[in-house]
């Protein structure tokens, strides 16, 4: 099919500006094109369908976008990359000023990260000795009650960042911020393995569509070390 030039996206963005747009044609032009009877646009709208929506989109892992039917090679390069500058963008220019002290300054910067999405995401902050912040990663995402983190990955990005400590985090999309038994034996097992390189993890927080719960404020990161 073929658009009259004024409704092509990219055409549409110049003459009337970005927000003229929909997420899924501002995606489309990242993209470029699409494949054999999928335009660019139908294909940023799967792609968004697909994740739910567009920040579920952005937070997903590079190998779950690359699982994406059409989404190879040129195509998934330029949308990694926009998505990489948008994350640096919202990174403070001088991150070691953005110091998180306490498990109500952790909950604030992530409610906006982790609430309201489909699937369950689970975030490593890592600091250094002021508490300032080094990095804050996806480690891993899927179904409710399936986000199983590898250890060894939180490990590895801690002593490649130099972390001293680090706060864990997952979103429960059901709501209700409670931990599971499972809850309880990822933590204790995180607790376990950052012990002996002297990492420390201050807290590890559930995120629910209303309330936060906080093992360190709870009492219950004491009672698993």
């Amino acid at each position: 099919m073929s658009w009259p030039e004024e409704e092509r996206p990219r055409e549409r963005l110049l003459s009337r500006g970005p927000l003229s747009l929909t997420d899924a044609e501002l995606v489309a032009i990242l993209i470029r094109v699409g494949f054999k009877g999928t335009s660019a646009v139908e294909l940023a709208r799967q792609l968004l369908k697909r994740f739910g929506s567009l920040r579920a989109m952005v937070e997903a892992p590079v190998l779950a976008l690359l699982e994406v039917k059409g989404l190879k090679g040129a195509k998934a390069a330029q949308l990694l990359a926009a998505i990489e500058l948008a994350r640096r963008v919202a990174v403070p220019t001088k991150r070691r000023e953005l110091q998180i002290k306490s498990s109500g300054a952790a909950a604030e910067y992530l409610r906006d990260r982790l609430r309201g999405l489909p699937e369950e995401h689970f975030r490593v902050l890592f600091l250094n000795r002021r508490n300032a912040l080094l990095d804050d990663a996806l480690i891993a995402q899927g179904a409710v009650d399936s986000v199983r983190p590898p250890l060894r990955n939180i490990i590895a990005r801690a002593l490649q960042v130099n972390a001293s400590a680090l706060i864990a985090a997952h979103n429960h999309p059901a709501g209700v911020a409670k931990p599971s038994d499972l809850d309880r034996v990822l933590t204790k097992d995180l607790l376990a393995a950052a012990r002996p390189l002297g990492l420390t993890v201050l807290d590890h927080l559930i995120v629910g569509e209303e309330t936060t719960y906080s093992f360190a404020d709870s009492g219950l990161l004491d009672d698993l070390s």
